[in-house]
Formats: C-alpha cells, structure tokens, sequence
C-alpha cells in the first residue's frame, strides 16, 4: 500500500564542547544561544541526538524527533526510559507498539468538520513566497508565575463554569494574538493539541475507561494528537470579555482514525500549520505540562531545566506552557510567534510574562 517503514542503524548521536557556563546560556531567547548550536539539526532519520558539554562541567543533552513516529507523549517515554537505564532501573513503563490500539472502525464515519481542520499533502496549496522585510516567527521564553495563572483563570470564568487553567491561558492569548490584528473583519484562529490516549481508551458509549484499554494506550508510542482549531472574528474577540473567549476554548478531542484511514497511505498534516494565516492570525497551544524533567536523572541529578524546543517551519506560530523546575505551580511558556505579536504580548503584559534568567533557575553561582 505504500505504507512508510521504520529502520534502525544505531547512529544520530553526536558529542559537542561549548566554551560557555550554564549560566551564561540566553534562556529567554534560544534564537540566539540554543538555535543551530545545542539542538542538533535533523538532516534523516526519525532520532537525532547532540550531548553538548559545557565549561563549567554542566550537560546539555538535546534530542531531535520526528513528529510523524514520536509525540510529545511518546518523546516523554523515551526520555524517561534512557535515564532509566543509564542508572541500571527497571522501566516503569515498557513502551507499546501495537498499531491496532488506532484500529478503524468498520464501517468508517467521521464529522466533515475534519476536512477543514486537515489535509491530505496534495491538497494542500504551495508554501508562499516571504518577502526578505517580513515579518519573522521569533522564539521567546518566559516564566509566569502561580499566582498570575490563577488571575487569568478567574477572569476566564463565567456562568459557574470553572476551566482548567490551559484553557483559561489559552483564551488569553487568543485575545492578546487577536489584538495585533488591524482589521477587524479577518479571523483569528487557535488550534489547542489534544493527545488522544484517554479518550480512545474508553470503552464503548457510556464514556467509562476498560482498565485493560487504558493501560495499553498509556504505554503506547507514536503519534496520537489532534489539533482541534477555532476560529473568531477579531472584532468579537477584541471586544468580549475573557469569560467569552474561555466558552470558545472549552473544545474536546476529535477522533481522526477513520479520516486517516479513508486517505491512507497519503499523509496529512492539520490546515493551521500550513495555511492557517492567511486568513488572519493564527496559532496552537501545544501542552508541555507532562514534561518529565524531574524524572529525566542520568545520574547526575535533576536537570536545572527542561524544555521543549519546536522549529516546525509553519505558517502558524505555537505556544508551549510547561512546568517549571525551579517552583513549583509556575509555568515556563515558549513562544514562537511573529516578532509583531512578541512585542505587544511584552508590552500589555510584562507582569505575566517575564524573561526567563538564569537567576530564575537559580544557575547563578
């Protein structure tokens, strides 16, 4: 049928010097310091990894994924299990491979909502050509603490409704992204990333979990992600409250397997990631918050910071809160949107996002 296939050789690891201290790393902007020098360029293959030593004694260990065999789940596991072995531990979680966890039902059925939030490869219309004055995508990273997350989420509260406190972040940015937009008549689009194992573990209509199923699609590696996307006016999304915005963040997973397997074997990839601006802005929120840095120990200790790094060449910019290491309930959230956005989001709220230092993570010596 065409299908792809996944061979090992056993190499992609490569061993690096830097002539710098940990704490002289530019966190805030990896653009600059983390970009091109400590994560490795994937030229082939699915797994790339560069173990940069640094002046001071300190390790930075970067793997680079393919997304279309390794989510971010998946890229967890991984992790985990390397650190595991490295210190002679039995696994706690034994990976699984089994594709017919994703079986497709028979017969097939899916909402035609699908169509306009994916595409087959060749359906898609050409990449377009960027001007050398465009506006460029930028990364940042930012520390935003406890505190300033449960603000926004009593704000994105309405009617008794209580959010979690990614949807509550999420509508916040939906406005502030909204807010870089001068015409009002455009759109404004949010993809939010769903990872797919709990609810395809359920079992049958009444919406409870099979133990059994449950535990197989905690384990299982590969990629089970959706990107639900909604779109808004940007008058409406300007002018609502942030109770509003939060009902239109409230989504839930859709299930693609059936819409994948009527297109098999031609790959597809989620609309926002290729055409998702050209409407008006656009962007996804991509949760981070199951980073494992606490669990990733070589035998070397905690790591001082983990972080998720996400050069995908779209269209679309992303956001990624994760949990940070240094305090506990605070978030480190990485920002890849257009320098525009960057710089009003810095400007409207320097009180929730501030750069991310070394004294932070407490490097400094």
């Amino acid at each position: 049928m065409g299908e792809g296939q996944l061979l090992c050789f056993c190499t992609g690891i490569i061993e690096a010097y830097a002539d710098a201290k940990l704490h002289d790393l530019c966190f805030y902007n990896p653009n600059d310091t983390i970009e091109g020098k400590l994560v490795p360029k994937k030229h082939h293959g699915v797994l790339f990894v560069q173990v940069t030593e640094l002046k001071c004694g300190g390790m930075v260990v970067e793997c680079t994924f393919d997304h279309r065999t390794a989510d971010a789940y998946s890229a967890n596991m991984f992790l985990v299990s390397w650190a595991e072995l490295a210190r002679c531990k039995p696994l706690l979680v034994v990976p699984s491979f089994r594709r017919s966890l994703l079986h497709p039902r028979r017969p097939g059925s899916y909402h035609p909502s699908l169509n306009d939030m994916y595409a087959p490869i060749s359906a898609l219309p050409p990449p377009p050509c960027r001007a050398p004055d465009a506006d460029p995508l930028i990364s940042r990273i930012y520390d935003v603490s406890s505190d300033e997350i449960s603000l926004l989420q009593k704000l994105a509260t309405s009617k008794g409704s209580s959010y979690r406190r990614t949807e509550s972040f999420s509508a916040f940015l939906w406005k502030m992204i909204a807010e870089t937009e001068n015409d009002h008549k455009k759109i404004c689009k949010m993809g939010i990333v769903v990872d797919g194992r709990k609810p395809l573990s359920s079992n049958g209509h009444d919406g409870k979990d099979d133990k059994s199923a449950a535990a197989a699609m905690a384990s299982y590696f590969g990629n089970v992600l959706s990107v639900p996307c909604g779109e808004k006016m940007i008058d409406e999304l300007k002018e609502k409250p942030l109770s509003w915005v939060g009902d239109a963040v409230h989504e839930h997973f859709l299930g693609l397997i059936d819409w994948v397997e009527a297109r098999r074997p031609e790959p597809a990839l989620a609309r926002i990631y290729s055409s998702g601006s050209r409407d008006g802005p656009a962007f996804v929120v991509l949760s981070g918050q199951r980073f494992p840095a606490a669990k990733v120990d070589f035998g070397w200790r905690r790591a001082a910071l983990g972080s998720y790094h996400f050069p995908w060449g779209g269209e679309a910019g992303y956001v990624m809160p994760m949990p940070s290491p240094a305090r506990d309930g605070d978030w480190l959230v990485y920002m890849h949107l257009f320098r525009r956005q960057i710089e009003l989001i810095e400007i409207v709220a320097p009180h929730l996002f501030k750069p991310l230092t070394s004294q932070y993570l407490s490097l400094m010596t």
